[in-house]
């Protein structure tokens, strides 16, 4: 399918539209920027020429725009190579992927490298990320591809396959036999998709679990652990989950410091199994820890030359014992647990496990956005605007088990695309989310979106268990069957972002993102005849019509601007024609572009009580009304919007300062009545939908 591009509203509608057709699934995974792998390796084959990425250019902006940017020390010298150039013999994968295939190199990155590790332990994950039929020697045009996940949807990366290399050495990650280079080119591929390398610098490893897997991570603090924490581990393990651990640092200079046993602060490890043992004629429990730099390990008891493996029986020895400096470890499960600081599990989604014995979570996914001014309210701590942010229903159908009361579900709430941002100065919001039971008035009922009175009086039942500035916040919870309402937020007010919420279940549920319906309701106009008009209003018309005795668009606006001048409590820059034409349009019946007597008597009725919601919804009295005071204001109006239109009202209608003054509110109005007007009157049999061909639509936009 060849690639539609689209702008704003447009793109978001194609995006909506290609999601419920199964786009962006593992097996049809969207193709990033356009680029499509089969078509472009076909090219160059027939061509003769190794393909060279122009969207991701063997250049310095690839690399880094800081810590590796242009006048770098870790940049000097940096040549990008093909492997057939510095390789005799290049492999893309020998014997198929394993964890001593990735060695970290000079980028921070070990979350990453971590991750990447763990899914080398489970082919069906790999090979959903590393597509099959790749080679340096079949076929090989100098093109590659894999596929991450990336927030709901699966996208196919295409790269060439010149790497940065200096002094004859790959920059970055690298095999540890050096013939290898899969792990290389999907470290390249993944820098693409965030923007460049560095991008790559830091991290927790559960941002790699889920982008390889669509899974969501749980933490557990270890210094707090579940004292069924060794079970949970195992689980995870029978279940397929990505585990990853790390050691937390106390002050900058402590990062990657070695410890007395080696161990690295800071670093991110992975956990690669599980084993219990019998040990001086009792049980140990032991997990396998592997360093992704291939090399530096613990040296306490249970490590490779730990003189605990000399007194277990041999056949256990042979099955678990692997004496080699290669990054991995035994460890026994209380030294773990003293040592670490922190644990990542990755549950995979029912999507990405194969076998029927593993017990699959239920899972729904909502993209969302904070905009200022319109969805941006903030937590708790700001109740004026916290009821603007966004709000999603979840149903809590059954119990776990019969004898338990609680529902067990998991809610994630991610923040999108903020590595891309870091060129740009910006780095992670501050985000977390609260739960609400649904009153009993709401039960059952969706088209409605909750509003400030109702948080002011209601306190949450539940709410994530801190605001943090991680790509991902996520919380487990047991609640009672019902309905309720997830609210996720940035800390504070106005802070933009996208973000996708999921809810993971143990049972069935229901979940739904709670807006307004789409609806007006606003008052039939007057049929009326000139002699239902007082006198005093005749003779004021006449006066303001002159003998033509009707009011064009110039005239409008000369009147609404000398009657506004007179209301100092409002703030305006004044009826401009646009609005003013506008307001001939929604009144017009004659189709002249004029107003009548009768015609202009509506509409300024229609202006005075316009005039009226402007002042009751301006609060503050400040002449003018913030953007959470406008969607009460346009409620009161009659007009009930969802989320996306109330964002585009703010975006076309606010200033800069996110206030919208009393022209603007006018022009929205009539803006609105005009569609809703215009769509009853083309919508015949009242099903809410209407066919245009293309010359009827783009004349009508163009009109109204």
């Amino acid at each position: 399918m060849e690639p539609i591009c689209a702008m704003g509203v447009a793109a978001r509608l194609r995006s909506e539209w290609d999601r419920n057709e199964g786009f962006g699934q593992n097996h049809m995974a969207l193709k990033f920027l356009g680029q499509d792998f089969e078509s472009l390796r076909t090219r160059c084959l027939q061509s003769g020429h190794l393909f060279e990425d122009d969207i991701f250019p063997a250049q310095q902006s690839s690399l880094g725009f800081k810590e590796l940017g242009p006048n770098s020390s870790k940049t000097r010298g940096v040549r990008w190579m093909r492997p057939t150039e510095f390789c005799s013999d290049p492999h893309f994968i020998v014997d198929g992927a394993t964890r001593t295939d990735i060695c970290q190199g000079a980028l921070g990155d070990c979350w990453l490298l971590a991750a990447i590790a763990c899914l080398t332990l489970n082919e069906p994950l790999l090979r959903r990320v590393v597509p099959h039929g790749q080679s340096f020697h079949q076929q090989y045009a100098g093109i590659f591809h894999f596929q991450f996940w990336q927030f709901g949807d699966w996208v196919d990366v295409v790269i060439d396959d010149r790497l940065p290399v200096r002094d004859g050495k790959l920059l970055f990650v690298h095999s540890a036999e050096g013939s290898e280079f899969w792990s290389a080119l999907v470290e390249k591929a993944y820098a693409k998709l965030n923007g460049c390398y560095e991008a790559l610098s830091g991290g927790s490893t559960s941002e790699g679990f889920e982008d390889f897997t669509g899974g969501v991570t749980e933490m557990y603090e270890l210094k707090n652990a579940p004292p069924n924490l060794f079970s949970i581990i195992t689980r995870a393990v029978e279940r397929g989950s990505l585990m990853g651990c790390s050691i937390d640092i106390t002050s900058f200079f402590d990062m990657e410091a070695i410890t007395f046993k080696k161990l690295v602060k800071g670093h991110a490890y992975s956990i690669t199994g599980v084993d219990e043992v019998e040990y001086r004629r009792s049980q140990t429990k032991l997990l396998r820890i592997r360093n992704p730099w291939g090399e530096v390990e613990w040296t306490g008891p249970w490590s490779d030359e730990s003189k605990e493996w000399r007194e277990i029986d041999a056949s256990v020895r042979s099955r678990l014992h692997n004496c080699q400096e290669d990054g991995e470890f035994w460890m026994a499960f209380s030294d773990f647990k003293r040592e670490f600081s922190r644990l990542e599990i990755c549950n995979l989604t029912a999507d990405a496990l194969q076998s029927r014995e593993v017990k699959k979570w239920n899972s729904s996914l909502y993209p969302g956005e904070w905009r200022r001014g319109s969805t941006a309210g903030g937590c708790r701590n700001y109740p004026a605007t916290f009821w603007i942010n966004p709000q999603f229903k979840i149903v809590l159908k059954e119990p776990d088990t019969d004898n338990q009361e609680g529902c067990t579900f998991l809610v994630a709430l991610m923040q999108k695309n903020r590595r891309q941002l870091r060129r740009e100065g910006k780095d992670m919001e501050t985000i977390g989310f609260a739960i609400y039971e649904v009153p009993k008035e709401y039960l059952g009922r969706v088209g409605v979106h909750l509003k400030r009175d109702f948080f002011l009086k209601h306190t949450s039942s539940a709410r994530s268990e801190l605001f943090i500035n991680l790509r991902e916040v996520s919380s487990r919870f047991s609640l009672p069957a019902g309905e309720y309402i997830i609210v996720p937020s940035t800390f504070e007010p106005q802070k933009e972002g996208d973000f996708v919420l999921r809810v993971f279940s143990e049972k069935a549920t229901d979940s739904q993102e709670l807006d307004d319906e789409i609806s007006a309701d606003v008052p039939e106009e007057p049929v009326l005849q000139e002699s239902d008009i007082d006198e005093g209003f005749k003779a004021l018309f006449a006066k303001l019509a002159g003998p033509e005795m009707e009011i064009n668009v110039a005239k409008l606006e000369m009147i609404l601007n000398r009657v506004v001048s007179k209301h100092k409590d409002i703030k305006t820059d004044g009826f401009g024609k646009e609005t003013c034409r506008g307001m001939i349009n929604l009144m017009d019946t004659t189709g002249t572009g004029k107003l009548g007597l009768t015609d202009f008597h509506v509409l300024w009725e229609k202006f005075k009580r316009y005039l009226a919601v402007f002042r009751e919804f301006d609060i503050d009295k400040s002449g003018t009304m913030s953007s959470y005071e406008m969607r009460l204001a346009l409620e009161s109006a009659g007009f009930k919007l969802t989320n996306n239109l109330f964002q585009l009202i703010i975006l076309r209608y606010a200033k800069s300062d996110l206030n919208v003054d009393f022209d603007n509110f006018v022009a929205c109005l009539i803006r609105l009545e005009t569609m809703f007007k215009t769509f009853k009157t083309l919508d015949a049999d009242e099903d809410g939908l209407v066919s245009f061909s293309f010359a009827q639509w783009i004349t009508l936009t163009m009109f109204t």
